[in-house]
């Protein structure tokens, strides 16, 4: 009888379906572990060129980081294994010989949320070329739903950032995990600890004629942000502050945060008077409406551990900004 109920439910809900009573498909809830992606291909071609060219570009070293780590970890799904459960994870690159030579990037094909990129080409080296033509574009796809995907983990357990509104009129979202460390003249520390280290968060604000667009970007962001760090950000000893590493050389880019442009600068930072060092990215928001930069910063302690995910998670919460 039970089953019997089963199947009549099922049979409804699809003849509902194709009745017009919803046109909607039905999705199953995506899966995956962060900054993980599957690989769909064979494995004649992951095993030679096609594959050296998508682990080029999906296992590339992520800048700013004291070793290296891979911008993805890659799980490879030869495509007649490709089905059923397999196919609902949040991330997939597909990539298939015989076709006309394209790179589409589709939104839940699967499952939900989910990004499926799939390259296609007549040859090898046609599926090759799309892949290092478009190698910015896949690897910002990719990111940009991973950051979503951090981001409503977050939303699940929100941090009350009251005083970070009313001072600095912006909100950001990041979770109770996290504390406020130090909030003195509009400047906040915020802080979560880790069986490894810590996780934090600086954000402030500047003048607008603080920040001048030259050859020497990287230059001033690093002049604001060592007084910053010896005025705020103290070390385990007497007279030991945060500074940027001089050994390393910083990264920088123009990005849009907010709709607003926006100066990223990766890097490491290290410790005057004490043995500790980390990685940092470093986000300048022009907030031209009310005449300032707004700057959030996120760096890691975490000495024995990996550091890729845990400074993505800095970068998402730093990505909720809204500016008032």
């Amino acid at each position: 009888m039970q089953k019997f109920l089963l199947i009549t439910a099922s049979l409804l809900l699809v003849l509902s379906c194709k009745d017009g009573g919803s046109s909607s498909q039905v999705f199953f809830d995506s899966t995956g572990r962060i900054n993980e992606i599957s690989v769909v291909v064979n494995n004649d071609l992951w095993n030679g060129t096609v594959g050296e060219a998508v682990r080029n570009v999906l296992a590339s070293p992520v800048y700013g980081l004291p070793q290296d780590e891979p911008t993805f970890n890659i799980n490879q799904i030869p495509s007649h294994v490709f089905s059923g459960f397999v196919t609902r994870n949040r991330t997939v690159f597909i990539v298939r010989i015989g076709n006309e030579s394209a790179t589409s990037f589709n939104n839940d094909v699967y499952a939900k949320p989910q990004r499926v990129i799939t390259v296609t080409g007549k040859s090898k080296q046609d599926v090759i070329n799309q892949i290092n033509e478009n190698a910015d574009k896949i690897i910002s796809s990719f990111k940009s739903i991973e950051i979503f995907n951090k981001q409503q983990q977050i939303k699940k357990s929100l941090f009350n950032t009251a005083s970070i509104q009313d001072q600095l009129k912006l909100n950001i979202e990041f979770a109770t995990a996290y504390r406020i460390a130090k909030n003195e003249d509009k400047f906040f520390w915020i802080r979560r600890d880790t069986n490894a280290g810590d996780l934090n968060l600086m954000l402030y604000e500047l003048p607008h004629d603080a920040i001048q667009r030259n050859d020497n970007i990287i230059g001033q962001i690093i002049k604001i942000r060592d007084p910053i760090g010896k005025k705020y950000i103290e070390g385990p000893v007497e007279g030991s502050y945060m500074t940027t590493e001089n050994a390393y050389t910083p990264f920088n880019t123009e990005t849009i945060l907010d709709n607003k442009p926006t100066l990223e600068t990766k890097s490491m930072w290290d410790v005057h008077n004490a043995v500790m060092a980390g990685p940092f990215i470093n986000y300048a928001i022009e907030d031209k409406i009310n005449n300032r930069w707004v700057v959030a910063e996120g760096f890691v302690y975490a000495p024995s551990v990996e550091k890729r995910d845990l400074i993505f998670e800095m970068e998402a919460i730093i990505k909720s900004i809204k500016l008032q």
